[in-house]
């Protein structure tokens, strides 16, 4: 390697280094303290914030899903079991704006929470939400939305915008310092590594918000042990060549069964 090209990868390092350090330390350097979770937490953004960005979002949410359902029955009921959870639970004195929506989607199955409170489920999904086969089951409903409402209370949107905003900075600064141009391959290697940071994150979130959807569930008078039975029918929808909890964001079915059951037990002793 000449000197110049050395000297020249040198200040590639310093740079990526000081970028590095940068990221670092605006997420480190931004926290705030969550009540009900008890965490310690690194967000840029305010909780009016995480509102007013629900909103916005939620009518372009809706259109990619078919738009609101006009069962206007089932939607009542969506409205009403997601209020009960809100308004009988812990999760009444944050403050969030909770609304709670049907999607007219039968094809997919799929709930999610935007930041602030605004709460989605698909008629697929609902539909499936039955022990008889007919009769929907207020109780795995009462699951599915107390699972969403603990996204919200977590605060994991705002969350992985502050884990997503690092993740580019450290993704640049190791392109920046490993970067060969005859060997293009090595600018995926930085990638690699972000989308595995932001893997986990994804997993550890989704496994609190079962154990916060299940101390909802309680403190608002639903079965617990009903969102197990919202696990098997996530099981059954991903059907035998599923992808390798590793390599997803969302935990197997079958392992957040057993962590479901943990999380029964520990807030039952503790209500």
């Amino acid at each position: 390697m000449s000197a110049q090209r050395q000297g020249s990868r040198s200040i590639s390092i310093l740079i990526a280094i000081v970028v590095a350090a940068i990221s670092l330390f605006k997420y480190y350097g931004t926290s705030s303290f969550n009540d009900i979770t008890g965490e310690k937490q690194h967000v840029a953004v305010t909780p009016e914030q995480e509102v007013a960005m629900g909103l916005q979002s939620a009518p372009g949410m809706a259109e990619e899903f078919g738009g609101l359902s006009r069962n206007q029955p089932a939607a009542a009921i969506v409205n009403q079991v997601g209020q009960q959870i809100v308004q009988k639970s812990t999760a009444s004195k944050t403050p969030y704006k909770y609304d709670f929506h049907l999607l007219a989607d039968q094809q997919t199955i799929n709930a999610f929470a935007l930041p602030g409170g605004q709460i989605f489920i698909t008629e697929a999904l609902l539909s499936r939400l039955t022990t008889d086969g007919r009769n929907l089951n207020q109780d795995m409903l009462a699951g599915v939305l107390g699972h969403e409402v603990g996204h919200v209370v977590a605060r994991h949107s705002a969350e992985k915008m502050a884990q997503m905003e690092l993740a580019q900075g450290i993704t640049g600064a190791v392109t920046m310092a490993t970067y060969d141009p005859n060997n293009p391959n090595t600018a995926y290697i930085a990638q690699a590594v972000s989308n595995m940071i932001q893997m986990k994150y994804g997993r550890d979130q989704e496994l609190q918000s079962d154990n916060l959807g299940v101390r909802f569930m309680i403190e608002a008078g639903y079965d617990p042990s009903k969102l197990i039975n919202v696990m098997e029918v996530l099981k059954q929808a991903a059907g035998p060549d599923k992808t390798p909890e590793f390599q997803s964001t969302h935990p197997d079915p079958e392992n957040r069964a057993a962590r479901i059951k943990e999380a029964i037990e520990e807030w039952s002793k503790k209500m």
